[in-house]
């Protein structure tokens, strides 16, 4: 049985108003475990606030309670005495968050899975082994009892799925199997999950794919596959940010490859890699030599240069790794 710090514990039950974040560019892992999170503390009577410095992708468009998020770097009203907490999810460290200079010098409750963890809270809670953190998230409302409701039962097992990719990556452990089965008894609805994860495309990100496909290059006899995102393709699809969630997958579902990088441009000669790879093929090593991090099977990081020389440099990089 997984048992949070009895720190944590006492820090969520003598708070009044509670401050909730994650990192930037949200994915599954982090939209779910925040909306999850919310419903939680509101469950004990507690008033909570989403802020996220990013949208969140298209298909996670119609997840409950999607339309209470406070988005972007303008702060919430009240911000920041209405809180006397902060919990940050999914964040190694607090500039992950890309609100960093909002949050520093409050008490912040830091709760992770990711390798490297700063510990930059005033309670850490990080496990390396968790497959996601929904996992921890379950063990600990169970501890401050909370009934989980379906829908809450279900943003869970959306983290799960998400960041295992669908029960395909390494960290699909027995600890994963294990909490999805216990959210599923609990009333979570993985048809549900399906649904918003491969069946609630809209045309522009299908648009956006034909636009990456031919992009895709291999490198070091087919073991690493590069592929890019310009602005220019965001613009001809009609796409946003969040319509290139899952792109990645494609790349990295050739036959032969054990690491991949989706180049996305976010400025002049600017770069975010989004890294994945195989088995003990750690990306998280080729991250953090750029300021970035994640797992060891899927991180991500910022580059600089033209398409051709980042494409080049993270190929190598990778490459050296295999």
């Amino acid at each position: 049985m997984i048992h949070p710090p009895s720190t944590l514990l006492d820090a969520i039950t003598s708070g009044e108003s509670f401050l909730v974040t994650s990192h930037q560019n949200p994915d599954g892992d982090a939209i779910g475990s925040g909306l999850a999170t919310a419903r939680a503390l509101r469950q004990l009577g507690k008033q909570v606030t989403l802020w996220y410095r990013d949208p969140v992708p298209t298909v996670y468009g119609t997840l409950p309670d999607i339309e209470h998020l406070h988005l972007g770097t303008t702060p919430p009203t009240g911000f920041p005495h209405a809180f006397d907490r902060v919990i940050t999810l999914e964040c190694p460290s607090l500039a992950r968050c890309g609100l960093e200079e909002h949050l520093e010098g409050l008490d912040i409750l830091n709760i992770d899975h990711h390798l490297g963890n700063d510990d930059y809270g005033v309670v850490n809670w990080v496990d390396t082994e968790a497959p996601s953190l929904g996992e921890l998230l379950s063990h600990l409302f169970r501890e401050l009892g909370v009934a989980l409701d379906e829908a809450t039962a279900t943003l869970l097992y959306l983290t799960i799925v998400t960041d295992t990719g669908g029960f395909r990556f390494s960290n699909a452990t027995d600890r994963a199997f294990d909490a999805a089965a216990g959210l599923v008894r609990a009333g979570a609805r993985p048809e549900q999950v399906s649904l918003w994860l491969y069946e609630s495309q809209p045309p522009a990100a299908l648009r956006l794919l034909a636009e990456m496909l031919p992009t895709i290059d291999l490198h070091g006899d087919g073991r690493v596959a590069t592929a890019l995102l310009t602005g220019e393709m965001f613009e001809r699809a009609g796409a946003s940010r969040g319509d290139a969630e899952g792109l990645i997958d494609y790349p990295r579902s050739i036959a032969g490859v054990e690491g991949v990088a989706l180049l996305r441009e976010i400025g002049p000669d600017q770069y975010k890699a989004s890294l994945r790879s195989r088995g003990e093929v750690d990306v998280e090593k080729v991250a953090s030599r750029h300021g970035g991090g994640g797992h060891r099977n899927a991180a991500g990081c910022v580059l600089h240069g033209n398409p051709d020389e980042v494409r080049q440099q993270i190929a190598g990089e990778l490459l050296n790794i295999l």
